[in-house]
């Protein structure tokens, strides 16, 4: 029997970790939280993620530079972005990173579980 996916989520904001791990576990995923991406880092996860939900602003590194942390070490994770200033310029940062996905705070539930199944499936290959 195979372990189910690990999705990590990051952020800030310990009520959207909570709101965001609730529904990745009501899909029968593993979640493990961190509130900043130095300490995802610095974890026995960094190479077990299967995927990464991130805010993008986050005290010390950016979701955004996570992503790119992420890509030029070779890690195909695939990273979700999420972030309460959906601007352009934020979202040309993000697909510039690599990001799998995108989304303003508030998100809608089914539309990240189907980013999650999506990224999950392609294993990492950019959906923007």
């Amino acid at each position: 029997m195979s372990l189910p996916p690990m999705i990590v989520i990051i952020d800030d904001d310990e009520s959207v970790r909570t709101a965001t791990q609730s529904l990745v576990r009501s899909l029968g995923f593993g979640a493990s939280c961190f509130e900043s991406a130095e300490a995802f880092l610095g974890s026995p996860l960094l190479g077990a993620a299967d995927c990464v939900i991130s805010d993008v602003q986050m005290p010390g590194m950016s979701g955004i530079d996570l992503t790119r942390h992420l890509n030029a070490r070779g890690h195909a994770t695939p990273v979700i972005l999420i972030t309460a200033f959906p601007e352009d310029r934020i979202r040309r940062q993000a697909d510039a990173a690599g990001a799998f996905g995108f989304f303003a705070k508030p998100f809608d539930g089914h539309t990240m579980i189907e980013c999650i199944d999506r990224a999950l499936s392609t294993g990492g290959a950019q959906a923007n």
